[in-house]
């Protein structure tokens, strides 16, 4: 395994979602509220998918869905196989309304 390369604008707990979601499949933003040993609330989970949404590296199991899964590049990702400043920038103004 390659060294993971997040972007700047990434932070601890978008990894720790990234983890939960390829060990567990899917989850929902009360799911890792409940299960980081982070100081992760269900609102801020939601808002750290939704920026891992934007760029590529999540995404909800169906349109409008609670539930999200980690794409193929969020797997490249935490293999170290891909380069996150490379992916789509989010805008939290955007992102997180």
């Amino acid at each position: 395994m390659s060294e993971r390369q997040p972007a700047e604008w990434m932070c601890n707990l978008d990894e720790r979602i990234m983890e939960l979601l390829k060990r567990e499949g899917w989850a929902t933003a009360r799911h890792i509220e409940r299960t980081m040993r982070m100081n992760a609330s269900e609102g801020r989970s939601y808002e750290r998918l939704r920026m891992l949404t934007y760029a590529g590296l999540v995404a909800p199991i169906f349109e409008d869905s609670t539930m999200y899964e980690l794409t193929s590049e969020g797997q490249m990702y935490l293999a170290g196989d891909l380069d996150a400043q490379n992916q789509p920038r989010p805008n939290p103004h955007v992102v997180c309304k």
